[in-house]
């Protein structure tokens, strides 16, 4: 790590869409009074009856978004995508018409990549009796699509990845690029993550794990409550979310906005069971994190925790946190927006990234939405509940992204200074 420390890395640019629109401003103060886009989806290309509380972004208009060029050759979850790596592009400051450098890439996360197209396919084919599918369907289901499209649109010749990680997908790809631009292999880099899960071969899945939340019609806007008492489970979402990042002298040189420093990344390997959690190892990626950034248990404020609003996973989240904080753990201020913004997979580590810079920028720390009384196992901490708050002395936070596989990842952020 010692070879890194010389070159920050900074935030310049947030963006995403999200069911509250593509405004990264405007969502981070619904997120801070509470608001909950989960709702009753009904799912539109079935013919069985398939019901479930989900996040969807219904105002999503890809062809105004991206371009007819664009959305008419390419996924939903691409097109989430190259949206909000506009969004981020744009809000940093940077030209689209950007001359191509090859110390500019792209980083990019998704857990299942172009599921929908892979469902058309299938449908069309074994159901409707069409004789092939749309010669279209590799490209637009292949993982790396979203990436490419984003280089291409961007002009964007550094190299151009993607990691598929399941739920840590984007919270790794936020991480690699740091480190690339850590030690020289690129000046700036787009990353972030983007997920469009709600196909009816996905949501059947996870119910078949009995992790959907358990809801109705009209409770669904409480189904998802991490760390409740008598919680029943999470809720999946559709959506996006890009970082600019930028080495710290050419962000400066170009006179950037910095919204703060990315100062460590933190991974490990429970190396335990395929979907169980395992403290030990998501204290090892905490601790990893903190180490690189300097920081001290005392330095950090907020956790933005991976909280999904699983009974097991919940718990076992809290007790990693209290194990590497200690005294420290009772005065940290926690809470899961997935309560509020549903679980993206693969893209809700980015997401939940842009929403701790924006916390640490603001000073202001979203709650965990529909937590009334904190379970027995998951107390310890200082869970934030209600309304967000405002915190005079933010200085750092974390955001945490723990996958099936075992594979967790921990982004420290810290003020610039």
């Amino acid at each position: 790590m010692n070879a890194h420390t010389s070159r920050r890395v900074a935030v310049t640019g947030l963006g995403m869409v999200s069911p509250f629109g593509g405004d990264a401003s405007d969502f981070f103060a619904r997120m801070m009074r509470g608001e909950s886009a989960v709702r009753w989806y009904r799912h539109p290309l079935t013919r069985s009856r398939l019901e479930q509380p989900a996040v969807f972004c219904p105002a999503f208009d890809p062809e105004r978004a991206v371009g007819r060029q664009i959305s008419s050759v390419t996924d939903r979850f691409s097109q989430l995508g190259v949206a909000a790596a506009f969004c981020a592009w744009d809000d940093a400051g940077l030209p689209r018409d950007l001359a191509a450098c090859d110390a500019h890439g792209v980083s990019w996360g998704t857990g299942i990549g172009g599921t929908l197209t892979i469902e058309k396919g299938y449908t069309e084919v074994y159901e409707l009796g069409k004789n092939r599918a749309s010669p279209l369907s590799v490209a637009m289901a292949m993982n790396n699509a979203a990436a490419s499209h984003i280089a291409i649109s961007l002009g964007l010749g550094g190299a151009c990845l993607s990691y598929s990680v399941a739920c840590a997908s984007s919270a790794v790809s936020i991480g690699e690029a740091f480190r690339r631009i850590q030690c020289g292999d690129a000046s700036l880099v787009i990353a972030g993550g983007s997920e469009a899960p709600l196909a009816s071969s996905v949501m059947r899945a996870w119910e078949a794990m009995r992790m959907v939340a358990e809801c109705d019609e009209r409770t669904a806007p409480r189904a998802c409550r991490p760390f409740q008492a008598g919680r029943t489970g999470l809720v999946l979402a559709e959506g996006g979310a890009a970082l600019v990042l930028e080495e710290w002298g050419h962000a400066c040189e170009r006179g950037a906005r910095i919204y703060c420093e990315l100062a460590g990344f933190g991974q490990s390997c429970d190396h335990k069971h395929l979907v169980r959690p395992d403290a030990a190892g998501q204290v090892r990626a905490v601790d990893a994190a903190m180490r690189e950034a300097g920081l001290q248990a005392s330095d950090v404020g907020y956790v933005n925790a991976h909280g999904a609003g699983t009974r097991e996973g919940d718990a076992i989240e809290i007790s990693a946190l209290t194990a590497v904080f200690g005294e420290h753990a009772g005065e940290l201020a926690v809470s899961s927006t997935k309560s509020m913004h549903g679980h993206a997979l693969g893209a809700a580590g980015a997401i939940e990234a842009l929403i701790t810079v924006l916390a640490l920028a603001r000073g202001e720390i979203p709650p965990t939405a529909n937590l009334e009384q904190v379970a027995v196992e998951c107390e310890g901490v200082r869970h934030v509940m209600g309304a967000g708050l405002r915190h005079t002395n933010l200085r750092a936070a974390l955001s945490n992204s723990f996958a099936f596989g075992g594979s967790n990842a921990v982004l420290a952020f810290r003020l610039a200074t």
